[in-house]
């Protein structure tokens, strides 16, 4: 009787060459295919730039595309592929979010063409550079980006399938809730286990991994470290769950000497950021002072004639890193009656409101003696509305409610913020008053781009007047 004995090798290779198809669902020589599709998406957003200044071109001089023209069509393609570039654009995750994908693309495309018309600007071409015509181009090359980015994404998630970016999660004896999209593989079902001693072992684990783009592993907190020497020679992005982190919020990793440390605080914005976000509030602020100077006159005179005391109200704020400063605001309540440790909100029927405070409150005009706040460099136009020590949300102090309170301090005060557009304002009788707030303010300062800021600026103007500002 003859038994046909395979070496190990060829049993490790039996076991995972069809799991790897069958789990991750992954067309062959994906890498290769992902590389082509980048490459015609950068060519097919090229296009669409040009298209879209050529287009305004025709339909603004009446010319498909002047002398003057070529340089500007030209620079603006060039600043988009850089830019694109180090915003990811080309990236192979934008393969996987559609959304996303135009988001970023688009934004870049108003870069471009805004970066191109202050070149133009510096470079004292404006005679040759038509504003309108490039701002026009801008616009339209981005809805022309736009679509054409959907439609790339539509076609190729039907033509290739939503693998292009796989996200494998492997279960070692652990639970967790598996994100949509990912392909969770359990270690016990397919006798994966972290030995370090066996290379038919590693060699499995490398086959089987090879086609992910990131790995995550869940498992117990002995294993952790073999897992990740396992990680470290796979050639992949491999990341380890460690729940007790999620106490300290960590950010990423450093090295003090030859120790390692974890990240859990970096500030809000880098100097690049801080200096683009100062250079929007000051040059809004100073517009706003000169257009505003007849209403602050207007409202000056009134509050004086109204009720006796001084014109402005100042009273202390948390600002940034839990510093105090000294917030200005229009009075609309009696001298005798206000409230400066901020224990008390205002209430609808408020006896403490004068008859001026009533309206300047109602329409928020009460607030914009804070535009000297924000070029004295305390404030931001957006930001986590700054608020008083004593204020409460039922009968706890904010940072009572939730200890996350402080962590919105990372970043200036702002005149308004994320949570006034989306409706988060008046008085905080109940805790949920200020989770809600809380909330978006932690998303805000947590994805700063300098187009929120103006995203929300804009809606602001929307919710000046809302039934929960007396």
């Amino acid at each position: 009787m003859l038994v046909t004995v395979s070496s190990p090798l060829e049993r490790a290779a039996e076991v995972v060459i069809s799991p790897v198809h069958q789990v991750l669902s992954l067309p062959p020589h994906r890498s290769r295919l992902r590389l082509l599709l980048q490459v015609s998406l950068f060519a097919l957003d090229l296009l669409a730039v040009i298209a879209g200044f050529v287009l305004a071109s025709r339909l603004w001089s009446g010319d498909f595309l002047g002398a003057s023209s070529v340089p500007v069509v030209a620079a603006c393609a060039v600043f988009y592929a850089l830019a694109g570039a180090n915003a990811g654009v080309f990236a192979s995750e934008m393969l996987a979010n559609r959304r996303r994908s135009v988001m970023i693309a688009v934004r870049t495309v108003l870069l471009a063409s805004a970066s191109v018309g202050l070149l133009a600007f510096f470079l004292k071409a404006g005679a040759q550079t038509s504003r309108m015509e490039l701002a026009f181009g801008g616009g339209l090359a981005a809805l022309l980006v736009a679509g054409e980015r959907a439609l790339f994404h539509t076609l190729a998630r039907i033509r290739y399938g939503k693998d292009l970016h796989s996200e494998v999660l492997i279960l070692d004896e652990c639970r967790m809730d598996v994100p949509e999209g990912v392909h969770a593989l359990d270690a016990a079902a397919f006798n994966l286990r972290c030995d370090l001693a066996d290379p038919l072992m590693l060699d499995r684990i490398g086959r089987l991994l090879a086609p992910a783009d990131r790995v995550v592993i869940a498992c117990p907190a002995a294993r952790r470290r073999n897992w990740a020497m396992v990680l470290k020679g796979a050639n992949i992005q491999g990341e380890i769950v460690s729940p007790e982190l999620a106490e300290i919020g960590p950010l990423g990793t450093g090295w003090f000497g030859r120790n390692a440390t974890i990240v859990v605080a970096a500030g809000s914005l880098d100097l690049r950021q801080r200096f683009f976000k100062r250079c929007l509030d000051t040059a809004i602020a100073v517009v706003a002072v000169t257009l505003l100077a007849p209403l602050f006159l207007l409202v000056a005179i009134a509050i004086r004639l109204d009720s006796s005391g001084p014109i402005l109200f100042v009273q202390d704020r948390v600002g940034r890193g839990n510093r105090l400063f000294g917030i200005y605001k229009f009075r609309s309540m009696r001298v005798d009656r206000s409230d400066h440790a901020g224990n008390r909100s205002a209430s609808r029927d408020d006896d403490r409101i004068t008859r001026v405070g009533r309206f300047i409150r109602a329409t928020s005009i009460d607030e914009l003696p804070q535009i000297f706040n924000i070029l004295k460099g305390e404030m931001s136009f957006v930001g986590p509305r700054p608020h008083a020590l004593g204020s409460l949300a039922g009968d706890l102090l904010f940072w009572e409610v939730d200890e996350r309170y402080w962590h919105r301090h990372v970043c200036k005060p702002g005149l308004t913020g994320l949570a006034q557009v989306r409706g988060y304002r008046g008085a905080t009788h109940q805790r949920s008053d200020l989770t809600n707030r809380l909330q978006a303010d932690l998303e805000y300062v947590s994805g700063w781009t300098i187009f929120r800021d103006v995203s929300i600026i804009l809606a602001t103007l929307r919710v000046v007047v809302h039934r929960n500002a007396y």
